[in-house]
């Protein structure tokens, strides 16, 4: 099911944690966010009480600043096309194409230091 209107438009955004029921419990309390839990590694929120659709995944105290960036995630109604424009612009990709529940999605660096990443079902 493609979303022509949000071709390359940023469409999810990814945080990371530490602790994830201590962060669902803090944006549940301050914000009014609800949760999707897919496992104990990753927790979904959605546009509805966070005003764009997201997660948290987890990670370690110790990892470095790049694993506590926000990613940034834009949507491609074809994903193959978007790598290829991408890598033809000069950009690299940083993470090859995977599948999660829902689609399939790469991470490319923009070449003057920024990391994002591209989904399509």
């Amino acid at each position: 099911m493609s979303n022509p209107g949000q071709d390359h438009k940023i469409n999810y955004i990814e945080f990371a944690s530490t602790d994830i029921e201590r962060t669902k419990q803090f944006y549940a309390t301050v914000f009014g966010w609800s949760f999707q839990d897919y496992g104990p590694e990753y927790v979904s929120f959605n546009a509805s009480t966070a005003g764009i659709d997201g997660g948290f995944y987890k990670v370690q105290p110790h990892e470095g600043p790049q694993r506590f960036a926000p990613l940034i995630v834009l949507y491609s109604a074809d994903l193959k096309a978007t790598e290829a424009a991408i890598v033809a612009a000069g950009g690299s990709i940083v993470v090859p194409t995977f599948e999660f529940p829902g689609g399939r999605r790469f991470h490319f660096a923009d070449g003057v230091g920024n990391v994002l990443a591209v989904w399509s079902e």
